[in-house]
């Protein structure tokens, strides 16, 4: 087969040789035509939804759920923090006003814990203890908010608190202390320079209701935090599908952020997580192209030390990747986030075979051939061995078609089909360049770096090469048993970027984990069975239905809250949110001196270091005030700083006391539609009780709620079925493409010896690429598992080539000098300098991938060189 195929070449040649003009100009004229159709059809598809077969359950279970409740599906998480509940409700507010009114950007936005229904039933969520306790707190503050609501000013606040302060009855209304630590630390961060508004809420009604609230341990400071949610409206057809609605939210974001800047709204989400990947690998692809595109020039000048053979083998290359890209756009019609690395691959691979040639046709130059006859000599010596090259790189690719990966599945036709026309073009394209910009005059290529130890070294010590080798892989062995998969593709992205902090900020809470769970039943008292079975599992926090929404024992609480009512309601209703203009400098005098009575009387009620600390800051902040050019000002913005924020706790306040009885159906649309779809299935959403920041967490919660119900559906789940989706595709493809490779070098070769020599050294190759990845904590992933094909391909294509050189090599030639070895060097080196420079980029994916490619074509290459010619001998 080998014979027929050269001589069918060398006729082939010949023919190209005659008229060579005739060839590029065909050549060219149909890249002119390639190229227009391609950028008219090939189409960018981002979803990275589809990467997978959509017939696994867990894809058909989560496609159910995005049916079911669509405008949950796809949406992007606002996480708005603020120092106080109000700032922090306000913000968020505003926030869902703008972005709703983007209705070109998006399609939907909500607060799922606030809303309007939700702010009149509030008080009814509590519990009854926790309630009787706020009704006592407000009870005791009324004679405070009756007196503010009739005097909302600084001098009026001062002058109802020197009152109680300066009492001599046995108790006052109510505690003073929370109010008067939390005026002081108002006028410690107004001396500081910093805007700090007086909370209200947390002291009239202790921070109930309010968002839930956590503790920064890195600060130790006290945050209050609202999510937002909003559904984009997304551009698959672009590089950036979510671009155009992540520039508008953070442009509303940055509008809202500058009005206090103590607010914090930062943006996350699996929407912008992808979309931030996406930014990170572009950026990221952009800084290793341009570096890799430089080393590769001056690599390929190294190997080739002609510009004539550097030109032709970038008109090659650049040809073939148009044609590989219509191919794409004719057999796939789209490129996916990971079929897009074809280019990446084509140059890689593509390359080596025109390196081949070209090494090949200077070494017949060099050696006083004639052109034509140089021509020939190139292709006859590796023509049937790059073919045996293409046809076991392609089945690695191929192999990949029939699994569920359909992402490198889609890759495997793409680059299957790409390495064919990298060949073709090689055998056609190269030759006719040759004939038209011949190299003369060039010399044999003798490193004088390399000695000739290093040249005998594999045949000198091939028996201890041998059981070194056979170590190595024993070794390999053991430590591969430690191999880990990591299915969390937050661990591939930026750690540094706003949206993986963020997420991971989340994953520790209980309540509101973008990873918690969904199952879907059919009607409220499934739901409720489920609920029963899922709040026993120790991984499970909360399970919350529609059933969850309606409050419980409402007659009770109804009455308190209707006590409440007649009590503060009138004052309420009469409150003037306007303030009044008053001297706020004589205020804080009055209120000073209110305080120095109160310390020299030593008030039993308020502590008197509490007492004495807002003294003297009183006494710094008027110091300090008084001296500045307007100090009027400075009066003004601490009374803005304490009141500011009164008439909407209060108004919150005001609608919680209009509270009424409510059951099931009474629950708004805009609550119930997140809920029961509109087919009638109910959604219940589980809750993790552990960190998922740990893959061990992760992995415990979604194992033990798919115990109960194999249907439920949520990014646990798909991460981890994902991942073991990839890993049974990779299996699959890698054992087939292995098999397929091995009966084809059986036919080539029909010798047993020949092709174990051609495989042994890339399974060793391939066991210290796993186990050094082992020891370097550099776990597969979802991205640097597709380098797999890459390496295999340079491996299978090094050992065939190795191998034909060394079968027809002369008796005074040694393998290490030839040009073929030269030519799996620097195809190597180059391969290795487009792909390394990925290991130094931000995105966490890249940069494994970019590891990975580095080990492996370390190893290959060495187990080519050293290896493979240490167990073939002298002869085979």
């Amino acid at each position: 087969m080998s014979s027929f195929f050269n001589t069918l070449l060398s006729w082939c040649e010949r023919q190209i040789m005659r008229c060579p003009w005739t060839l590029l100009l065909l050549s060219l004229l149909l890249c002119g035509a390639t190229l227009p159709y391609t950028l008219k059809n090939l189409e960018i598809n981002t979803n990275t939804a589809e990467m997978l077969s959509p017939d696994l359950p867990f894809q058909k279970n989560q496609a159910r759920l995005n049916q079911a409740f669509p405008q949950d599906a796809d949406t992007i998480i606002f996480v708005v923090d603020a120092a106080t509940p109000e700032e922090t409700s306000q913000a968020a507010g505003k926030l869902a006003e703008q972005l709703g009114n983007a209705k070109d950007r998006f399609g939907s936005v909500y607060i799922p814990t606030d809303n309007a229904f939700f702010k009149q039933q509030a008080l009814l969520y509590l519990d009854q203890n926790d309630l009787d306790k706020l009704a006592k707190k407000l009870t005791d503050a009324q004679p405070f908010i009756g007196h503010l609501a009739q005097n909302y000013h600084l001098e009026g606040l001062f002058g109802i608190i020197g009152q109680a302060l300066n009492r001599h009855d046995d108790s006052l209304p109510m505690n003073l202390n929370p109010i008067l630590i939390a005026i002081d630390d108002t006028l410690k961060n107004q001396l500081n320079g910093q805007a700090h508004y007086l909370s209200w809420q947390n002291i009239l009604a202790e921070n109930k209701p309010n968002t839930d609230d956590y503790k920064d341990a890195g600060a130790q400071t006290k945050f209050n935090r609202t999510i937002v949610i909003a559904k984009p409206k997304m551009h698959f057809d672009e590089m950036l599908p979510a671009d155009v609605a992540l520039s508008a939210a953070r442009e509303i974001s940055r509008a809202i952020m500058a009005e206090n800047p103590s607010l914090s709204i930062r943006i996350t989400g699996e929407t912008a997580l992808e979309h931030e990947e996406l930014e990170s690998v572009s950026k990221g692809a952009a800084f290793a192209g341009l570096l890799s595109l430089i080393l590769v020039c001056v690599i390929q000048w190294m190997a080739l030390r002609s510009i004539k053979l550097l030109i032709a083998t970038s008109i090659a290359l650049v040809m073939g990747l148009i044609f590989t890209a219509g191919f794409a756009a004719i057999s796939v019609g789209h490129l996916n986030v990971i079929s897009i690395a074809f280019a990446c691959l084509y140059i890689g691979l593509g390359v080596d075979y025109a390196i081949h040639i070209c090494l090949h046709y200077r070494e017949g130059r060099a050696e006083g051939l004639p052109n034509s006859e140089a021509i020939l000599v190139s292709i006859r010596d590796v023509g049937s061995s790059l073919l045996l090259c293409a046809l076991s790189t392609a089945i690695g690719f191929l192999a990949f078609i029939p699994t569920d990966y359909a992402g490198v599945s889609e890759l495997g036709i793409i680059s299957g089909g790409g390495i064919f026309i990298g060949l073709i073009i090689s055998l056609t394209v190269l030759p006719a360049l040759f004939c038209i910009l011949p190299v003369n005059h060039v010399k044999p290529i003798r490193s004088p770096l390399i000695s000739a130890f290093i040249i005998d070294f594999p045949f000198r010590f091939a028996t201890g090469i041998k059981v070194v080798s056979i170590l190595l892989g024993i070794g390999a062995c053991f430590v591969l048993t430690h191999l880990t998969f990591d299915n969390n593709p937050i661990n591939l992205r930026d750690p540094n970027s706003e949206s993986v902090s963020t997420i991971k900020e989340l994953l520790k809470s209980k309540t509101e984990s973008p990873f918690a769970l969904t199952a879907l039943a059919n009607n409220l008292e499934a739901a409720d069975n489920i609920t029963t079975q899922l709040e026993q599992q120790p991984s499970v926090h909360e399970v919350i239905t529609l059933a969850s929404f309606v409050a419980k024992d409402q007659g009770e609480k109804l009455d308190t809250i209707e006590d409440l009512n007649l009590m503060l309601g009138g004052q309420l209703e009469n409150f003037d949110d306007t303030l009044d203009s008053t001297n706020q400098q004589a205020a804080l005098i009055k209120f000073n001196e209110a305080l120095k009575r109160a310390i020299i009387e030593k008030s039993p009620d308020v502590p008197q270091q509490t007492l004495e600390q807002l003294h003297q800051r009183i006494e710094a902040f008027m110091k300090q005030t008084d001296a500045t050019q307007t100090p009027t000002a400075g009066y003004i913005q601490l009374e803005k700083n304490i009141l500011g924020l009164l008439p909407f706790t209060l108004e919150r306040l005001r609608t919680s006391l209009t509270a009424m009885p409510f059951g099931l159906d009474d629950l708004p649309k805009y609550i119930s539609s997140h809920w029961v779809s509109a087919a009638g299935l109910y959604r219940v959403l589980i809750t993790p009780e552990k960190d998922q920041n740990n893959p061990e967490n992760l992995k415990e919660f979604a194992t033990q709620v798919q115990t109960i119900n194999n249907t439920i559906s949520g990014l646990p789940i798909i991460n981890q079925a994902g991942g073991d989706a990839v890993v049974k595709a990779f299996i699959q493809a890698f054992s087939g493409a292995f098999i397929a490779i091995v009966v084809l070098l059986l036919l080539m070769y029909r010798s047993v010896r020949k092709t174990l020599l051609v495989v042994m050294p890339l399974l060793l190759a391939a066991l210290l690429t796993g186990a050094t990845n082992v020891l370097l904590d550099n776990p597969f992933n979802f991205a640097n598992i597709i380098a797999l094909p890459l390496l295999l391909g340079i491996g299978i294509d090094s050992s065939i080539l190795i191998m034909h050189r060394h079968h027809s090599i002369g008796e005074d030639e040694n393998l290490l000098q030839s040009s073929t070895t030269r030519g799996i060097i620097f195809s190597s080196v180059t391969t290795l300098c487009s792909f390394s420079s990925l290991a130094f980029t931000a995105h966490q994916g890249m940069a494994s991938m970019g590891l990975l490619l580095a080990i492996g074509l370390t190893f290959t290459v060495m187990c080519s060189l050293i290896v493979l010619p240490a167990f073939s001998g002298k002869s085979i």
